[in-house]
């Protein structure tokens, strides 16, 4: 038998039964006509929100969208934060819809043309990644009449400690090494466009917050040493976000009163060319993964070879993450329960599978769960974030999942 992350017990009732957003599960399948379905607590991004203004009193908030980018989600977001971070076109026109461009970054080591050109005939800001696609900008300018507004990538010289996916340190296709990172700033001045800043991402989902803490005290010497080779102070430095939830059996949460303090406390002690500096923490991940529940209704329950297998309506095509087929290098399980017996012990030992004709189509590999019958709902946690659209929902042809955003009156 394999463990699973812990149940968010904010879901549950009194009788056990699974509620999001004070609403019981089997009436919000009712209400979209059918599973699977992904609902979001705005509530409880809102309270997530609220915890980071409590503990980052003096820095802005961005959310990358990438983490989910239903826009009815976005447009609950979009007042409550100071700003949107985009990585395609796609993104851009939806952050338009609901955040002004100025408040609009947009970053990414491929940008287009046609991308690049929507950016700055909006005003949003490019994450400049190369010397190469800044030089395509300040073409593209030129010819809409436009200065471009353009903020440095980084790729910094230091690594997330413990990050599920490294972005510095090393080689990387994302942003201009540190290096050289104070030309491309002068260049940028020269040729006539709005210089933004810097923006220094060094990885992704970390639970270690003293990682963090020495990760954005880092950041801020590097942004500090690179605004005085540029010989300018930058207007904003993004200082990246890398906030993790606890996805799995053993992961604690992230401690983030530890490191907002540490953070206020390097801010008071920065080097006088970021005196002015405004400062931005962007995230996805942490603001909306424990805000999302993904429901799928029992098709089968099997046996083979001594084996239970509870087969489900959906599955990889939609949670491609809870099958352990994003960025994981070990499978493990995601928290995961019968939405209707959430307060009764186990029965035995099932492997929770999905519809496709693939093994990989895993989403509970030998848990403990209360009895299951045909027609019960699954409830997989955890599916705020990198859910519905970081999932091959075109594979085998399968309808895609519905999503509703939901909030507690």
């Amino acid at each position: 038998m394999k463990p699973m992350g812990p149940l968010p017990q904010e879901f549950v009732d009194q009788a056990g039964v699974l509620t999001i957003g004070g609403h019981a599960a089997d009436a919000l399948v009712a209400s979209a006509a059918d599973t699977p379905l992904f609902v979001y607590d705005m509530t409880a991004i809102a309270t997530r929100i609220a915890r980071f203004r409590d503990a980052f009193p003096s820095i802005d908030l961005h959310y990358a969208i990438k983490a989910n980018p239903l826009p009815a989600l976005l447009a609950a977001i979009a007042p409550l934060v100071d700003g949107l971070d985009v990585a395609s076109a796609g993104e851009l026109a939806k952050a338009l819809m609901v955040k002004p461009a100025r408040a609009i970054s947009f970053a990414g080591p491929g940008k287009r043309d046609d991308e690049l050109t929507d950016a700055i005939r909006a005003g949003a800001t490019l994450n400049v990644e190369s010397e190469g696609e800044a030089e395509r900008g300040f073409a593209i300018g030129d010819a809409l009449g436009l200065a471009p507004r353009m903020a440095v990538r980084v790729n910094p010289d230091v690594e997330l400690r413990g990050s599920g996916m490294k972005m510095g340190g090393r080689a990387s296709p994302f942003g201009v090494d540190a290096a050289r990172a104070a030309t491309l700033v002068r260049r940028i001045v020269a040729a006539g466009a709005h210089w933004r800043g810097f923006h220094i991402y060094a990885g992704s989902q970390a639970l270690d917050a003293q990682a963090i803490v020495d990760t954005q005290a880092a950041t801020l010497v590097l942004a500090a040493r690179l605004s005085e080779e540029a010989g300018l102070a930058p207007p904003l430095v993004n200082l990246g976000g890398g906030f993790g939830v606890p996805y799995f059996a053993g992961d604690v949460a992230l401690d983030v009163e530890q490191v907002g303090a540490a953070l206020g406390d390097a801010l008071a002690a920065r080097a006088p060319v970021l005196a002015d500096t405004r400062f931005a923490i962007e995230l996805g991940r942490w603001l909306v993964a424990e805000a999302g529940v993904y429901l799928t209704r029992v098709v089968d329950v099997k046996q083979s070879q001594g084996e239970t297998f509870v087969v489900v309506d959906g599955g990889l095509n939609h949670q491609l993450a809870a099958s352990g087929n994003f960025g994981t290098v070990v499978r493990r399980n995601y928290p995961l329960a019968v939405a209707a017996r959430m307060g009764e012990a186990a029965a035995g030992e099932v492997s929770v599978v999905g519809p496709l004709c693939t093994p990989l189509d895993r989403l509970g590999d030998r848990i403990a769960l209360p009895p299951v019958a045909v027609g019960d709902l699954i409830a997989i946690f955890l599916a705020g974030a990198y859910g519905a659209s970081a999932s091959p929902s075109g594979f085998l042809g399968h309808p895609a999942a519905s999503e509703l955003v939901v909030e507690r009156s």
